[in-house]
């Protein structure tokens, strides 16, 4: 049976990892015959199916000024109180036009009850949930006391209500098992585990001209060697690693690109690394102009790229990162074949590395043994084939649309029994 599905977030928009999430959860749910609708402080979803209320949006300036005063502080004033319950009301009642305009059937809240970076926004969505019963299913990226920022605030009241909330009408889905034991750990919320996906029964079509254009747009030269960073410029993502690989390459041919902008945590760590880059001779380019969700269904705007579109352009992908929930950069490289790099963080080690991928790993630290592999994967076309080869089947077997299909189903059929 067909059921109208309202996703609701502070932004879909751009190439975070819960708006790319998100879109190919609603993929898989369109063709699984249901329609997908947007509520969201940011968008660039179809506007027919959407409905944009700027003030949800974790970047809006009543939210900033709010998160100026929780987030630090162990005491928040009356007129903190009065604006956060005066932004939660303007929100409800756009919550509940949403859910009246579209006839929605099922929420789902992407990250939305999980990091208190709008918290106006997770109450409301808690007490629109309490107070309709509408089936919901919490889809959880990262948890606010996995982020030192949030370790200090003046809304622990608030958090406990909604961050998430243990509401009965509600199912959680976390995306990895530290999550899903911590969640039950500090709530005593059960949930289940779904690995971010890919579609990998599908493989990418590469259009040959396309990647020339993409190369010369990013300034490459014919035998330059593209090494992908694919992440936002974020200090967890160990960018720096990524810049000593290079360094210790030594090959003139070799040149850093990072695909996403930076501006979600500042800029400050954007311009180190052009420092460091700089000071190590290494050529570092930001390319994040038009770049766009490649599972968004809007038409794309002339001249923009998306991360599809600049993985077939790489020789190596680089992917350091020092705390991933999960990791969709690692995926996408698996996807488009490429050989790559990642440093074994915590959710790596326990929830992807046990599958069996042959890639190069780093354990904290560029170490020489790893630079030598590297090389000697840009020198051998036969070993990265059979590299990449072997990732591409392990990913298909445990990472495809079909597993997230299958979980999707068991969710839907506990709100709405087996016609689901």
């Amino acid at each position: 049976m067909k059921r109208n599905i309202g996703f609701v977030s502070t932004r879909f928009s751009g190439t975070d990892g819960v708006t790319l999430e998100a879109s190919k959860w609603a993929q898989v749910l369109r063709q699984m015959g249901h329609a997908c609708f947007w509520f969201a402080g940011q968008l660039d979803k179809d506007p027919a199916n959407s409905m944009l209320v700027p003030e949800a949006f974790f970047q809006h300036e009543q939210n900033q000024w709010i998160n100026a005063r929780i987030l630090g502080k162990r005491r928040r004033g009356a007129s903190v109180t009065e604006m956060i319950h005066a932004l939660k009301t303007l929100i409800k009642v756009r919550l509940v036009e949403f859910i009246e305009t579209y006839a929605i059937d099922l929420l789902i809240a992407q990250n939305a009850l999980t990091i208190p970076m709008h918290v106006p926004l997770g109450v409301a969505l808690t007490e629109i949930i309490a107070e309709t019963q509408i089936p919901t299913i919490a889809h959880h990226h990262d948890f606010y006391w996995e982020r030192t920022r949030f370790t200090v605030n003046a809304v622990g009241d608030y958090l406990r209500m909604a961050f998430p909330p243990p509401l009965p009408n509600m199912a959680h889905v976390v995306i990895n098992s530290a999550a899903q034991e911590e969640l039950a750990l500090r709530t005593g919320i059960s949930s289940i585990i779904v690995p971010n996906i890919l579609d990998f029964d599908n493989p990418p079509k590469v259009d040959v001209d396309a990647v020339s254009k993409i190369r010369t747009a990013v300034g490459l030269a014919p035998e330059d060697r593209m090494v992908l960073q694919p992440t936002r410029v974020v200090q967890r993502k160990g960018i720096e690693h990524a810049i000593e690989l290079v360094k210790e390459l030594k090959d003139p041919r070799c040149k850093l690109v990072v695909s996403h902008e930076a501006g979600d945590e500042g800029f400050e760590y954007a311009q180190w690394l052009r420092d460091e880059a700089a000071e190590n001779g290494i050529q570092l380019i930001f390319f994040s102009i038009g770049m766009r969700d490649p599972w968004n269904d809007t038409h794309a705007a002339p001249g923009s790229y998306s991360l599809l579109d600049m993985y077939p352009c790489a020789d190596f992908v680089t992917y350091p990162s020092l705390y991933e929930g999960f990791g969709n950069a690692f995926l996408e490289a698996i996807y488009f074949k490429k050989p790559l790099l990642i440093n074994r963080y915590a959710n790596f080690v326990r929830d992807i590395e046990p599958h069996g991928f042959d890639l190069v790993e780093m354990d904290g630290y560029l170490n020489a043994k790893t630079v030598t592999q590297v090389k000697e994967l840009l020198a051998s076309p036969q070993r990265l084939s059979k590299m990449v080869e072997h990732n591409y089947a392990v990913a298909a077997r445990f990472f495809s649309y079909a597993v997230l299909r299958r979980s999707l189903n068991w969710l839907m059929s506990r709100f709405f029994g087996v016609d689901a």
